[in-house]
C-alpha cells in the first residue's frame, strides 16, 4: 500500500505545509523587504534638509536598501531551502533498541 493510500502522504504534506509557514527566514524577510521599502521611498522623498541632518549622507536611502538586500536575501534562502518537517518516529521492531 502506498503512503498516498493510506492517509500518510496527506499528513506529510500538511506537516510539511506547516512548517514553511511558520518559517522565521518568512517572517524577518517579509518586515525587513516591508521596511526597507518603506525607509528608501522615504529617503527619496525627503528634501535636502534630511541629507544635511546626516552630514550629507541620504541614509534613509542606505538603510532602506541594506534592508531591502537582507530581506530578498532571506527569502530566496527560504525559497531555495526550505524547511522539512521531522520525521515521524517508526514503530517497528527495527527501530527499537535490543537489551
Amino acid at each position: 500500500m502506498s503512503d498516498a493510500h493510506d492517509g500518510r502522504g496527506a499528513d506529510s504534506s500538511k506537516a510539511a505545509k506547516a512548517a514553511q509557514l511558520f518559517d522565521i527566514r518568512r517572517i524577518i524577510g517579509g518586515l525587513f523587504t516591508v521596511y526597507g521599502l518603506i525607509l528608501f521611498v522615504a529617503g527619496l522623498i525627503d528634501g535636502p534638509a534630511a541629507s544635511k541632518k546626516a552630514a550629507g549622507i541620504d541614509i534613509n536611502v542606505w538603510t532602506g536598501l541594506g534592508m531591502l538586500v537582507v530581506g530578498v536575501l532571506l527569502l530566496v534562502w527560504m525559497r531555495l531551502n526550505p524547511v522539512q518537517p521531522p520525521e515521524p518516529a517508526r514503530d517497528d521492531d527495527q527501530a527499537r533498541p535490543t537489551h
